[in-house]
């Protein structure tokens, strides 16, 4: 069978990828779509074999187009329902890790079993058996939470009971233990098994003089910050960027301008696993699963009810059970067993129940694709749009660059929308329409989401959480503490995308739980346009990277000040050394060179410019004369900049050979951090970091931003050698250059000085790390407020470490 794309005739083909506007999409997604369901796959159920054999012919969308009627729309064909015989195998493997005390291990299994188990008696079970493995790894409160799990499903389940009581003893809810284990009493008909029971009764310290337990569900979420009221944004319109945001008043520094929820959220795959589906915070040991299929899981009944607006339970007569036990008991049993009050805390917005039917679609389309689904179903379950989705482009009101996208893109949305159309029909929504009006709409949805959608990212520390290391203690083989932004979901928030990007921000915006929040990172006069980072920012690469990178993902041509007005670091970020070692000039290659000529007229007419945007700093002025002082002196005429030459003194270096050389010591350093990762750091491979590093500094800038990445892993590598002192040094030279490329109190500095306290820490220098703990927190402050601690859980540990250290 020949590819599918060679089935489409090149003239549809040819038709679909010149669709030039929105105005040709009914037209072009009729005929794509009238000729794709007259297709035999969209009516064959091929076997798995035949499938997988030709998968290999196909490119990845147009094989999603044959598995959509096969695989992905049929629930009966998907492999993301439930399992009795998975969730059996895992228990099974789990018990067998138990036995042999390998509670790490048993648990993975148990949690494994649990979102594939269907039957409830084995939920109860599993969820049991989980909270018995989290008991032995030290998880108390965790173990709670999964007996309570088990005892929602089987009120009757005395070994449940039982160990909900031994787990009240341990913390201290000596009131709540005693009614549990008299549950487990009530519920034991050996004569053997009521007096050990007995025994345990007596053996609980007098409750009546303690407390009992408190709500013990994780709820992850966030109150989100309020805006003061006296603070107004306009949306306004201008030729250059459309619709944008600006403020009515002056804005002081540091103030939160705007918050709001998402409209629709979807996790990214590399998080599946590790975050909870619907917060995205991390999960905890004992995450609860969907009750309908195998895919989310999440980190309390608040995210699942929210999510799926489901809850395993089992809602029977418990008075008819428990009638011969006191009064306060059978309370306390319907407390501990009833669902209710979930439902009645926990806002449904069940953005995943149209998912939760065991087809594949969900788990197996792009993110973008999965988001447009759940946009759908929103506006289809709360009555906003026609089931033909005829009016969906004006209910959303976003912005699109369907026109400006390669052929390729239009083609490939076109396939994906009817994908899309296709798999919501057949799986979960037989009332909308597969017909050119749903798929054309759909793909002027996916061009919104594509231009409009933002990551929500959080910052993970190295290794699995941050420790806090006492002064003067270095543990062997542990990496200096860093942070890394990790991508967890994507999310359309539809005030949000109103913000216009600029490569030098005057917001950033952070996220609280699914909540955006965006605060100024520097005072904001009347009228000013409010903007964030789209990603690239000045600092983290250079001008021509950062337009290129604008155009290929957003479809528009940055004039922001960044790019527009010249300033060092977009000089030196990748610049080459004067071959004069005393003069401190960069030299550019022909692309940064051709980039930076255009720049040049913008920043000689900005001091004379009274506009905002442009106003020339003598902060950067000064920046620029120091390796680049020519451009400043030249006469009118003469504005182009010449690659391979000093921009101070004029000196001719050859950028080629500098590059080869630039090169081989990279390839060097690259091989020394393998080393380094897999353990192996010692004096031999210190020495190995410092001759690359040398022969960088001999033909790079030496605010180049190579540099600053080397003397990092230096740092690294010095800290592995245990050689504290010149892991500082090295750690503090690489910072004293990302100053001059981000400036003294970006974030990005910020996330380095946690480096440097940690080193110092280590190092036993508790002055040192209590006023780089100062400083950090003072930049944090800025970029995040109040909610700095909440975001980077160990900010206050350190905080308590370096103040310890110096007796504060």
């Amino acid at each position: 069978m020949e590819t599918l794309k060679s089935r489409i005739p090149e003239h549809l083909v040819q038709t679909v990828k010149s669709s030039s506007s929105v105005d040709d999409l009914l037209s072009s997604s009729s005929s794509l779509l009238r000729f794709l369901l007259g297709l035999p796959q969209f009516h064959q159920v091929k076997s798995s074999k035949t499938l997988t054999l030709l998968s290999a012919s196909f490119s990845k969308v147009h094989w999603l187009v044959l598995k959509a009627v096969s695989e992905l729309a049929d629930p009966d064909l998907g492999c993301c329902g439930k399992s009795q015989e998975s969730s059996l195998d895992l228990k099974r493997r789990g018990n067998l890790c138990f036995r042999s005390r390998s509670f790490d291990d048993a648990l993975r299994f148990y949690s494994k079993a649990l979102r594939v188990a269907r039957d409830n008696t084995l939920l109860a079970s599993l969820f049991l058996n989980r909270a018995n493995a989290l008991h032995n790894l030290g998880l108390l409160e965790e173990s709670l939470r999964d007996c309570h799990r088990a005892l929602r499903i089987d009120p009757c389940y005395a070994k449940a009971w039982f160990r909900r009581g031994k787990l009240n003893t341990l913390l201290g809810n000596y009131k709540d233990s005693f009614r549990d284990i008299t549950v487990s009493m009530s519920l034991e008909s050996s004569s053997a098994g009521k007096q050990q029971l007995q025994n345990e009764l007596l053996a609980i310290p007098d409750f009546q003089n303690k407390h009992t337990s408190e709500n013990t569900l994780c709820y992850a979420a966030a109150d989100l910050p309020n805006v003061q009221s006296e603070l107004k944004l306009r949306c306004v319109s201008t030729k250059e960027k459309g619709r944008g945001m600006v403020s009515e008043s002056d804005i002081e520094q540091a103030s939160v301008i705007h918050v709001e929820e998402p409209f629709c959220v979807v996790i990214s795959k590399s998080c599946r696993e590790t975050h909870c589906h619907f917060c995205l915070n991390e999960l905890p040991p004992d995450s609860v699963p969907c009750p309908s299929c195998s895919v989310p899981v999440y980190c309390s009944e608040s995210c699942q009810i929210q999510s799926g607006g489901m809850l395993s339970t089992n809602e029977m007569d418990k008075n008819s059970i428990f009638h011969n036990l006191p009064d306060d008991i059978v309370d306390h049993i319907k407390g501990v067993t009833s669902a209710v009050r979930y439902f009645s805390e926990t806002e449904c917005v069940q953005e995943h129940q149209h998912e939760c039917r065991g087809a594949n679609w969900p788990a197996v389309l792009p993110s973008d694709a999965v988001l447009a689904g759940r946009v759908i179903m929103k506006l289809i379950n709360q009555g906003e749009t026609a089931m033909d989705l005829s009016n969906l482009h004006e209910k959303l009101d976003l912005s699109h660059s369907y026109s400006k996208m390669s052929p390729e893109s239009k083609l490939e949305l076109h396939l994906l929308s009817i994908v899309l159309i296709w798999c919501l029909n057949k799986s979960c929504c037989p009332d909308l329409s597969v017909c050119e009006a749903s798929v054309s709409q759909t793909i002027i949805l996916l061009s919104q989401i594509k231009v409009n959608s933002m990551a929500i990212v959080r910052m993970k520390s190295s290794g699995d959480s941050f420790k806090c290391i006492p002064a003067g203690n270095v543990s062997a083989k542990e990496p200096i503490q860093s942070l890394e932004q990790i991508r967890v979901g994507q999310a359309l928030y539809k005030i949000g995308s109103l913000f216009n990007h600029s490569c030098k921000p005057n917001i950033h915006l952070y996220f609280l739980s699914r909540g955006l929040v965006m605060r100024t990172t520097e005072f904001v006069p009347v009228g000013c346009p409010l903007e964030l980072s789209y990603g690239p920012e000045v600092g983290k690469w250079d001008c021509k990277d950062r337009i290129r990178f604008l155009e290929e993902e957003y479809f528009f041509n940055c004039r922001c000040r960044g790019c527009s007005q010249m300033n060092i670091s977009d000089l030196v970020i990748n610049g080459y050394c004067c071959v004069n070692t005393s003069c401190t000039g960069v030299v550019l290659d022909s692309s940064v060179a051709a980039c930076e000529s255009e720049k040049l007229n913008h920043f000689l007419a900005a001091a004379k410019s009274l506009d905002h945007h442009f106003l020339v700093s003598e902060k950067v002025y000064a920046g620029v004369s120091e390796v680049a002082s020519s451009l400043l002196i030249k006469p009118s005429g003469s504005l182009h900049i010449k690659a391979d030459k000093c921009l101070k003194c004029g000196s001719r270096c050859e950028v080629e050979n500098s590059h080869v050389e630039v090169n081989k010591a990279w390839n060097h350093l690259r091989r020394v951090e393998e080393l380094m990762n897999s353990g192996r750091a010692n004096i031999s491979v210190l020495s190995d970091c410092l001759r690359s590093i040398a022969v960088l500094r001999t033909f790079l800038h030496m605010y180049n931003k190579d540099i600053a990445d080397a003397e990092d892993k230096v740092a690294q590598a010095c800290y592995l050698a245990a050689e504290m002192k010149g892991a500082r040094e090295h750690c503090e030279a690489s910072i004293k250059i990302l100053k001059r490329l981000y400036g003294d109190e970006h974030v990005v500095i910020g996330n380095e000085l946690v480096k440097l306290a940690s080193i110092q820490l280590a190092s036993g220098d508790s002055s040192g790390a209590w006023e780089t703990t100062k400083r950090l927190s003072q930049i944090f402050s800025k970029y995040y407020g109040s909610h700095a601690e909440t975001l980077f859980s160990y900010l206050s540990c350190l905080k308590l470490e370096a103040a310890k250290a110096v007796n504060l």
